[in-house]
C-alpha cells in the first residue's frame, strides 16, 4: 500500500475507528476536536494532510453534533488540500427520513447527502442503509457494505436446524431473503405490522409458517426495541421455538436494552459495532465489522474492486 493514506476519527465511535486503522496496519492520525464553552465545535488536523488519501470515520448517531463534527472534519481536510476525502460512516443517521410520507416534512436523508458532498467529501463508505435506494441520493460515489458477510458465519456457528428467517416488516424482506439464502435455503417469514405513530408498531399478521421452527429475525436497526420485541413475541405465540435476533445498528433509544433483556421470546441478539454500546447485557453480543471497513479502505485506496464485499446485494 502506498504511504499517502491517513485515517482519522471523530468522537462518535472512536473504538471502531481504532480497529479499522489497525486493520489497515496504521494508527489513527492526530486530530484535535473540542467544544467551546457555548457548545460550538472546533477541529484541527495536527498532521499534514496535503495530498493524502484521507478517510474520516464517524457514525452520525444522535446528537446532531456528530454530523456537524463530520462536516467540519471534511471541510478542514479540503482546506488543508487533502487529495481525496472519504467519509467512512458506519451508521448513517437520518436514513429513515427518506421520503415525504406526509405533507410538509423534510427529506432529511437527501439533505445530509447534499451536505456531505458540498462540505467536500469525494466518496462515502457506509453499511446497511435503511433502504438501499438511498444510494441514489448521492452525487458522489458511495460504497454500500453489508454486515451479513460477517454475521452469517456467526449465525451458522449456532448450529440451528429447521430454520426460518423472519423480517420484522415488509421493507426488510430483501434482507431476510438474502440471509435465508446464505443460511442454506431457510424458510422466509414476514411479520406484517402497522405504525399508528412514530416508534409505535402493532403486529397485524405473520406471513409464513414458524410452528416448531427455530427463527432468526433480522433487521437493519433497533431503535426503542418495542417493535423487535413485539415481533419476537408474535413469532413465539405462532409456535416458533428458539428465536435469535440480529441487527446491524444498535441505536437503542430509551429503555431498549431493558426491553430486550426482559423478553422471554428473544433468546439472543447479535449487533455490530457501527454504534458504540453504552449499556451492556449478556443477552446482547457485539460482532465487529471493522475488518470489513478496513478491507474496503485498502481496496479503495489501491483502486481495486470492492464488489466482493457487498455481494449480498445480488442475493
Amino acid at each position: 500500500m502506498n504511504s499517502d493514506i491517513k485515517i482519522v476519527a471523530g468522537r462518535s465511535n472512536r473504538d471502531i475507528a481504532e480497529k479499522i486503522a489497525r486493520g489497515t496496519h496504521r494508527e489513527l492520525s492526530d486530530v484535535t476536536i473540542r467544544n467551546f464553552a457555548d457548545g460550538e465545535i472546533w477541529v484541527k488536523y495536527e498532521e499534514n494532510v496535503r495530498g493524502v488519501d484521507l478517510y474520516i470515520v464517524q457514525s452520525t448517531i444522535a446528537p446532531s453534533d456528530n454530523l456537524m463534527e463530520l462536516l467540519m472534519l471534511i471541510d478542514a481536510a479540503k482546506r488543508a488540500s487533502a487529495r481525496r476525502i472519504t467519509a467512512v460512516i458506519p451508521y448513517f443517521g437520518y436514513a429513515r427520513q427518506d421520503r415525504k410520507d406526509q405533507p410538509r416534512v423534510a427529506i432529511t436523508a437527501k439533505l445530509v447527502a447534499n451536505l456531505l458532498m458540498h462540505a467536500g467529501a469525494h466518496r462515502v463508505i457506509t453499511m446497511d442503509l435503511h433502504t438501499p435506494q438511498l444510494q441514489g441520493f448521492f452525487d458522489i460515489p458511495l460504497d454500500h457494505l453489508y454486515a451479513s458477510s460477517v454475521s452469517v458465519e456467526i449465525l451458522k456457528g449456532l448450529g440451528m436446524t429447521n430454520l426460518a428467517v423472519a423480517s420484522p416488516d415488509v421493507g426488510g424482506v430483501k434482507t431476510a431473503r438474502a440471509f435465508a439464502k446464505m443460511l442454506g435455503g431457510a424458510d422466509l417469514v414476514v411479520v406484517d405490522k402497522r405504525r399508528p405513530s412514530h416508534n409505535v408498531a402493532e403486529v397485524v399478521n405473520i406471513i409464513g409458517d414458524v410452528r416448531d421452527k427455530n427463527v432468526i429475525m433480522v433487521d437493519d436497526l433497533i431503535d426503542t426495541g418495542s417493535t423487535f420485541v413485539q415481533c419476537a413475541e408474535a413469532l413465539r405465540n405462532a409456535g416458533a421455538q428458539t428465536i435469535v435476533g440480529f441487527c446491524t445498528h444498535p441505536v437503542f433509544s430509551g429503555q431498549a436494552v431493558e426491553k430486550i433483556a426482559a423478553s422471554d421470546a428473544l433468546s439472543k441478539l447479535y449487533v455490530t459495532d457501527t454504534i458504540p454500546m453504552v449499556q451492556q447485557h449478556p443477552k446482547i453480543e457485539v460482532i465487529s465489522v471493522a475488518g470489513l471497513f478496513a478491507e474496503a479502505i485498502i481496496r479503495t485506496h489501491e483502486n481495486q474492486s470492492i464488489s466482493s464485499l457487498f455481494e449480498r446485494a445480488q442475493s
